[in-house]
């Protein structure tokens, strides 16, 4: 619980920050996102009919058990169709379905931590230790002993920074889904919680017990996937002096109008959250609580705000959010994010860490190369993208205006092949 001190700390750097921390409205208004017929933004509605067909195929052939697909260009919705089943009762999937986002969540708190920034809180290569002093003289992991998960460290010569959070290169892990099983090991003795959890857990008093643990590298050698982002949605609370959830929904949720998007949804809307299925003897079934409880956006009064896996939505909410990023930081007439703060979330930030074959990683997303265009059906250079852990995905091209989001909840190896044919298909279908 926190201390009735940080509340007041809070409360006061919260009231004297609102005079700059207002939303502001923007010369340029790009309005709603609204629908439209395909070749009115020059996309082939035979084309994109192919898509619907290729679906269709996959739940049948018992790839998928449902997919919500939404397509767009020029801000306009040209396809959003939901396919299939909600859950292994047979329940109808619906456009308004919500679905776990998980790592979509990261550009939604990295768009935030650059909110702060516009706002002259931090520079981007400031160490993180001087807003949460946890993270000073960070060391790294030297040797580890399996009998009781006991381990000697290094220290490290350089401080982690806001950069390398924001693009997994402070060597901070991933509990559970680490690659190194010395990493997971050490977190879960630790009591980390990484992912999703229904418990009465603080990110302040999680970030600050990742801060004792050893690191897997160096800041800033390498590229590793990490809760660089749950250390970010702290580090927002202790710039902004709002809890994260709140900051999220006044600053970005609510301006977009992304009405179903929040770590914890309402009992009015419990029906509408798609059961995470995965295949046992060629059936579907409702996935089993593991290391993660898989309703945890249902909990009531969750007090967990994951920065890197938390959030649930739909498939227009976040093609709302990835709309303004296509308007370079404005949406209806409000300004999240200056043109010129686009750009530099969309600059290679990472060179050659990030080891993914035609991509470089921003401060968001990655991001296709140019080899990456020419190698195909990934859309132009500079189209971003991410995915989620229960099998979702997104992508916007700022070229050609276009966003595509395919959202599904399974998880195991299902033989699912929709994911680069929706792609790969979308581009194609393009008709001007």
């Amino acid at each position: 619980m926190r201390s009735i001190f940080l509340n007041i700390a809070r409360l006061s750097i919260f009231i004297g920050s609102l005079a700059i921390s207002a939303q502001t409205s923007s010369i340029n208004n790009s309005g709603t996102l609204e629908t439209a017929a395909p070749a009115e933004v020059g996309m082939s509605s035979e084309r994109i009919l192919k898509i619907e067909e290729m679906l269709k195929s996959a739940i049948d052939e018992n790839q998928i058990p449902g997919a919500v697909a939404l397509i767009a260009r020029d801000g306009k919705i040209v396809f959003h169709e939901a396919y299939g089943e909600a859950d292994a009762s047979g329940k109808e999937l619906e456009k308004d379905a919500i679905f776990r986002l998980a790592s979509q969540t990261k550009a939604i708190t990295a768009t935030a931590v650059m909110m702060l920034w516009e706002e002259g809180k931090f520079r981007l290569d400031d160490p993180v230790s001087k807003y949460i002093p946890e993270f000073k003289d960070p060391n790294i992991l030297k040797d580890f002993k399996e009998s009781d998960s006991t381990f000697t460290t290094t220290p490290a010569e350089n401080e982690i920074t806001i950069r390398h959070l924001l693009t997994h290169t402070s060597g901070l892990g991933y509990g559970m889904i680490d690659s190194d099983d010395r990493i997971k090991k050490i977190y879960a003795k630790a009591g980390i919680t990484e992912l999703f959890t229904e418990d009465e857990v603080s990110i302040g008093e999680n970030v600050k017990k990742l801060a004792t643990l050893p690191l897997h590298h160096e800041p800033g050698e390498k590229f590793t996937y990490s809760l660089g982002l749950d250390v970010l949605g702290y580090f927002i609370e202790v710039i902004s002096g709002q809890d994260f959830d709140e900051f999220l929904k006044k600053r970005i949720f609510d301006p977009l109008q992304m009405d179903d998007t929040r770590f914890y949804q309402p009992s009015e809307k419990k029906d509408r959250l798609v059961a995470v299925q995965h295949k046992k003897e060629g059936e579907w079934e409702n996935y089993p609580n593991t290391f993660y409880n898989t309703n945890y956006p249902l909990a009531e009064n969750g007090s967990f705000f994951s920065g890197g896996a938390g959030l649930s939505g739909t498939a227009e909410d976040y093609a709302k959010f990835l709309q303004m990023y296509l308007n370079g930081g404005e949406y209806n007439g409000t300004r999240l994010l200056s043109r010129k703060t686009v750009d530099i979330i969309m600059g290679n930030q990472s060179g050659e860490k990030f080891n993914y074959p035609n991509q470089y990683y921003g401060l968001s997303f990655g991001i296709v190369s140019e080899t990456g265009e020419i190698a195909g059906g990934q859309g132009s250079a500079g189209t971003f993208d991410w995915g989620g852990y229960f099998n979702t995905q997104y992508f916007a091209d700022p070229e050609e205006q276009i966003i595509g989001i395919l959202l599904k909840q399974t998880q195991g190896n299902t033989g699912d092949e929709t994911g680069w044919k929706f792609r790969q298909m979308l581009f194609s279908a393009v008709d001007d």
